[in-house]
């Protein structure tokens, strides 16, 4: 997957794409390898980076949504423990199943998760990851060692998902560009096309890297941006109204040693009414998350202090060993793209339904979901868009597909698993080069050759694409992501052809960066 070549397709194509789809994160992705695979030709434009945004900043779970049930969208449950297990199947190398215990304390009833988990296990039928039951006290405290103790009576043992979401939002572009769909980063769309009578007939987009100008000549367009939605909306329309509440939620990483052993920490009433987590992921632990609903979208978002505060407050009421400041290895911000209600409930209580909107010109846009579901958004998309486009109807065939680095049983202790199948032709790269074997970092699990392959097979054209998504480095561990910068950006330049000046640029940018993601 190489950019130039992208560009150079957009460039030499001067009829119409089939579909246009504005928006590089999970529900972009996830059409665009629907209408590929159907053999509609496609082109996506992503603003920044793939998964700049939402996608690549989600609590890291593949889940039917247990808290959904309690709500009683059965529907919901369905369609996500379904499409967990399609995941699961599709992307082995990245998804993987994950053990929850759900500890139950004096001061909060938890009869709803004895029974709500078996129904939960009912409803996912053969697509199932394993039946939940009862835990004594004796039994989570070993499956929980740094639980706290006091006032515990048991716990309850499920099922979910855990995954890398923008590694897998890689490989959705890659294998999305394997069924012949063409993909660009950095490619903002500036503008709509419209004609004589007002239908949407394509996009005005310029490339930030060069500043190129493009216009571009679709039968559709789709609209998945996600939290930035009404932005696209008002470009169709200056008069149409916000339908989007972006809601902030934010997860502390801190060391391994705070929950040792596989399990992670489900805990179901937190003081605002949240679900709060505390998931393994990639040698450390992801806790989070908060829901604030926030005036405005932002590329960057911000965890804010009283939200870090929050995450600390409950993490020290559940674990023994109470984390501080110090201990936080970064800390990061997402916005949910969650669509406005009737009435004004708090963004706890609105629903994570996907929503789907034909506007009178013709404009397709996708909304609001989450990534466990991202597939049949794109499928339910797609079936859409293909109407309005008056495409040949044709069938979908993504629910068996399997996902680029598709490897049945890779090892957890290689470095590299998360690549599955690429794991082989980076090796190559350090049997040919072997400085390119060396760690980028004593405390990051990654190597200098992964930085090779990112720029060569990735689309990675900046530090930060590097660090905060081909690598997960910023959030595993800022301050050393900082550390390495330089080293990256000297990896790339050789990689992409820049001058020093402009790795100087890079360095500085992406430090500035991550200093938003530690605390101490």
């Amino acid at each position: 997957m190489k950019r130039q070549q992208m560009l150079d397709e957009v460039r030499n194509y001067s009829g119409f794409w089939d579909v246009i789809i504005i928006g590089g994160g999970a529900t972009g992705l996830g059409s665009a390898l629907e209408a590929a695979s159907r053999g509609y030709k496609t082109l996506l434009l992503e603003k920044y980076d793939f998964s700049k945004g939402t996608s690549s900043r989600s609590t890291k779970l593949v889940h039917g949504g247990v808290r959904y049930l309690q709500q009683g969208n059965v529907s919901l449950v369905l369609e996500a423990l379904r499409e967990r297990g399609l995941m699961i199947q599709n992307a082995p190398h990245l998804c993987r199943n994950q053990s929850f215990v759900v500890p139950n304390y004096d001061w909060w009833g938890g009869p709803f998760y004895g029974v709500g988990m078996k129904v939960y296990d009912m409803l996912a039928g053969k697509l199932g990851l394993g039946p939940s039951k009862i835990l004594s006290r004796e039994e989570t405290i070993k499956r929980l060692p740094t639980i706290e103790p006091e006032g515990l009576r048991g716990g309850v043992i499920y099922y979910d998902g855990q995954f890398d979401d923008s590694r897998l939002s890689i490989n959705l572009a890659q294998t999305a560009a394997e069924q012949g769909g063409c993909l660009l980063n950095y490619m903002s769309v500036e503008g709509i096309i419209k004609s004589k009578d007002n239908i949407v007939q394509g996009v005005k987009a310029v490339d930030t890297l060069s500043n190129e100008e493009y216009e571009i000549n679709g039968r559709v367009v789709i609209n998945a941006t996600g939290v930035f939605t009404d932005s696209i909306l008002k470009m169709d329309n200056p008069e149409s109204k916000p339908m989007i509440k972006p809601s902030q939620g934010i997860h502390i990483v801190l060391d391994k040693e705070f929950l040792p052993g596989d399990s992670a920490i489900m805990v179901p009433q937190t003081d605002d009414g949240r679900v709060l987590f505390a998931v393994p992921w990639h040698d450390k632990v992801v806790v989070g998350t908060t829901d604030t609903a926030m005036d405005a979208p932002d590329f960057e978002p911000r965890a804010l202090e009283e939200e870090i505060n929050f995450v600390m407050v409950h993490a020290a009421r559940y674990l023994t060993k109470d984390p501080e400041i110090k201990d936080v290895r970064s800390v990061f911000a997402g916005l949910r793209p969650l669509v406005k209600p009737q009435d004004d409930k708090g963004t706890a209580a609105i629903s994570r339904d996907h929503t789907l909107l034909v506007s009178e010109s013709g404009l397709v846009t996708i909304t609001g979901g989450k990534w466990t579901t991202y597939r049949k958004m794109g499928q339910d998309t797609i079936d859409q868009a293909a109407i309005v486009a008056g495409l040949e109807t044709r069938n979908c065939v993504t629910e068996n597909m399997r996902i680029h680095g598709w490897l049945k049983n890779t090892d957890k202790d290689d470095n590299l698993h998360l690549y599955g199948s690429d794991a082989p032709s980076i090796r190559k790269l350090y049997a040919d080069r072997p400085d390119l074997k060396e760690l980028l970092h004593k405390d990051l699990p990654y190597i200098r050759a992964e930085v090779v392959w990112a720029a060569r097979n990735e689309m990675a054209m900046t530090v930060e694409d590097v660090l905060a998504r081909r690598t997960r480095a910023i959030l595993l561990n800022a301050k050393a992501s900082m550390e390495v910068a330089a080293d990256v950006a000297s990896l790339l330049a050789e990689e992409l052809g820049y001058d020093e000046a402009w790795q100087k640029a890079q360095v500085d940018t992406y430090k500035k960066l991550a200093e938003g993601y530690t605390l101490s």
